[in-house]
């Protein structure tokens, strides 16, 4: 059978604050606002934790903007995921997983329109088997049904084993490590938190979890 490797996908493979940076960049520009007003929009999207109501709202009232937190959230759903390029070395990295006959798949909490076109504009859609969304599936890290989904459109279902490589402790490691999988974490210069179970790996660039699965 062939080995499996599931990744997640915004700020493991994709880097989605290089991408918010953008966009807010793009969006001062737009609507009159200063530049230095770019860190303030990075800190209050929260890692893209904050739901995105609040943080339109917060950006509403901060600079008096006429458009509806509806209409400012319905134009960013369509830009930002076009501005969310592929880490250095990714594209690479997962042609050659599968030229080595690996398995390779993306398993991924967040809207499905969102998350499609970023595996779209970002490349990613074209290196990997398959994928799957929290938003399409209605099931989210790190319940296990998402992985299986994801494992079995790859052909190469769970029960094989494998690995799940991503940013979250609580999503990816503790989610794939329930799934079965081995568990990379993408640490981000983060201290691995104390009361969770360690990952079987950590590492800072996903290029070193390519070179990982190829030794």
């Amino acid at each position: 059978m062939a080995p499996l490797v599931l990744f997640d996908l915004d700020n493991t493979l994709a880097d989605r604050a290089e991408g918010l940076r953008s966009w807010a960049v793009e969006f001062c520009a737009e609507h009159g606002i200063p530049g230095e007003e770019v860190p303030w929009i990075e800190r209050a999207d929260g890692d893209g934790l904050v739901p995105k109501e609040d943080f339109f709202s917060q950006v509403r009232e901060r600079y008096a903007l006429k458009d509806s937190v509806a209409q400012l959230w319905s134009r960013y759903r369509e830009r930002h995921p076009a501005l969310i390029p592929a880490f250095p070395g990714v594209l690479e990295g997962l042609h050659a997983l599968r030229e080595a006959g690996w398995r390779t798949g993306v398993v991924s909490n967040g809207f499905a329109d969102i998350q499609r076109r970023t595996l779209t504009h970002s490349g990613v859609a074209g290196r990997v088997d398959a994928w799957a969304v929290s938003g399409a599936e209605g099931v989210r890290k790190p319940d296990r049904r998402l992985f299986e989904i994801a494992a079995r459109r790859c052909g190469a279902p769970l029960e094989g084993g494998g690995w799940m490589v991503g940013d979250s402790p609580t999503a990816d490691v503790v989610g794939g490590r329930g799934a079965g999988l081995r568990t990379v974490w993408i640490d981000r210069g983060r201290p691995w938190p104390e009361k969770l179970p360690a990952p079987d790996h950590s590492v800072t660039d996903v290029r070193e979890v390519f070179a990982l699965l190829s030794g």
